[in-house]
């Protein structure tokens, strides 16, 4: 098939990928090819349209799947015959994909993915319940409305305007960044590629979206996170530990923006000390990532079993710190 675009050669990844490693490998190609960082390059341009499609795909698990079965049916088929038929006997099942004549049909067909980048539709069909596309609903400020006199039969196109608009975002949205649905107020469904690493007040610039002509500007804002906070650069968060981790130290699972890592806790850490983990932060414009930054507390069980509190009264026994000691009354 003269068409077929091999996902995982285009981010460079092997087949058998973890979702993790797919993220990274996203992230540092969609960094260097986007187009804010290479003005006026068509060929980065182009190849920053195909690294999303394909993260597009292979980051959803079902639309991984119907892309490698069509995969393997293309490798063993080899390509598609006349009127998009194979020579092989079409097969009575949902994932026949003889009937596909070329790779476009089949990424708009399978996957849901339109051609157009930029497409109008009735918002009623095109977000009624059971659909499966993400959509960002946003209003624009500036717009101007221009009413049809009741017996004219011409209107005056309105003068062109830039307009901006509030986009909200999860921190993971706004960290990975890629292709996003939104739908604006008017009705208008549009399909944007986001930079990864977006912040607050960042403005993203959709050109002949606005009004006669004129740009639509996306204010990004950051939705605030359950665990993670955003402090420049760097990511903050709290980890619970027992007693024993506290004191004894050694090796934890720690949630990072990429996913888990394990953490080397040294022995004797006190509440409210905090423990960096290098370049596990946010994005940085140049490329690079502040750290993550995680504050300690110690948490002390509500009810303990037998053998615990008995082993915490030989402790007691034995124990030798005193953290009264130097009241001074």
């Amino acid at each position: 098939m003269e068409n077929f675009r091999n996902y995982y050669e285009v981010l460079e990844v092997e087949r058998d990928v973890s979702f993790q490693d797919l993220k990274k490998a996203y992230r540092k190609l969609a960094l260097r090819y986007h187009p804010d960082r290479n003005p006026g390059d068509l060929t980065a341009e182009e190849k920053f349209k195909a690294i999303n499609e394909a993260y597009g795909v292979l980051s959803d698990e079902n639309k991984r799947s119907q892309y490698d079965q069509f995969s393997d049916y293309v490798r063993r088929t080899g390509n598609i015959g006349k009127n998009g038929r194979s020579g092989a006997k079409k097969r009575a099942s949902s994932n026949d994909y003889s009937q596909y004549r070329d790779f476009d049909r089949f990424v708009e067909d399978m996957l849901n993915r339109p051609n157009a980048k930029v497409r109008v539709e009735d918002p009623k069909e095109a977000y009624r319940p059971g659909t499966t596309k993400t959509a960002y609903t946003v209003g624009a400020t500036g717009k101007t409305t221009v009413e049809r006199p009741p017996r004219a039969t011409t209107v005056a196109p309105p003068r062109r305007r830039d307009i901006e608009a509030r986009l909200t975002l999860p921190l993971e949205k706004a960290y990975l960044g890629g292709r996003e649905r939104i739908r604006l107020e008017d009705g208008r469904s549009l399909e944007v590629d986001m930079p990864p690493g977006m912040v607050n007040a960042q403005r993203v610039r959709l050109k002949g979206q606005g009004i006669g002509g004129g740009d639509l500007y996306l204010k990004i804002t950051l939705q605030p996170h359950s665990f993670f906070q955003l402090q420049g650069f760097d990511l903050f968060c709290q980890i619970p530990l027992t007693p024993s981790e506290a004191i004894l130290g050694g090796a934890i699972e720690v949630p990072t923006i990429d996913g888990p890592v394990k953490m080397n806790l040294p022995g004797g850490v006190k509440a409210g000390q905090r423990l960096r983990l290098s370049s596990k932060g946010y994005l940085k414009t140049d490329g690079t990532r502040g750290d993550q930054l995680v504050e300690v507390q110690v948490v002390l069980p509500s009810e303990v079993s037998p053998q615990e509190r008995e082993l915490y009264e030989q402790l007691r026994l034995i124990e030798t710190f005193n953290p009264r000691h130097n009241l001074g009354v």
